[in-house]
């Protein structure tokens, strides 16, 4: 099994058309294009497209293969919460990229307090 992941920015202007009509198509357009790109995969192995959307949407085969983690890692840890665990840690890693992201768009004022 192999995967790739992708994070889109919902809010690109290349984006907005789709993301107008309904939440989540812009992660299922990433990943289709991630499954069109690495087809050739699919003769020997399973690829699975995980693709984000800055504000949180998932692409359903992800959200599907999320799902089966986290209950292998229930299986394998015991705590019937690592499902949601797993969905809370990559909910955290998005907003701190969003975090960052945010954080760069701001000018920088440097005030030189030599005078």
């Amino acid at each position: 099994m192999t995967w790739d992941v992708t994070v889109t920015d919902t809010m690109a202007d290349s984006y907005r058309s789709i993301a107008s009509s309904c939440a989540g198509d812009v992660a299922e357009e990433a990943a289709n294009r991630k499954e069109q790109k690495y087809q050739s995969l699919a003769a020997t192995y399973n690829f699975i497209p995980l693709a984000f959307e800055t504000f949180g949407p998932i692409n359903s085969k992800g959200t599907t293969f999320l799902n089966q983690l986290g209950r292998r890692i229930t299986a394998c840890a015991g705590d019937a919460r690592e499902t949601c665990f797993l969905f809370q840690r990559l909910s955290l890693t998005i907003q701190r990229f969003n975090a960052i992201c945010f954080h760069g768009s701001f000018i920088s004022n440097i005030v030189d307090t030599d005078f």
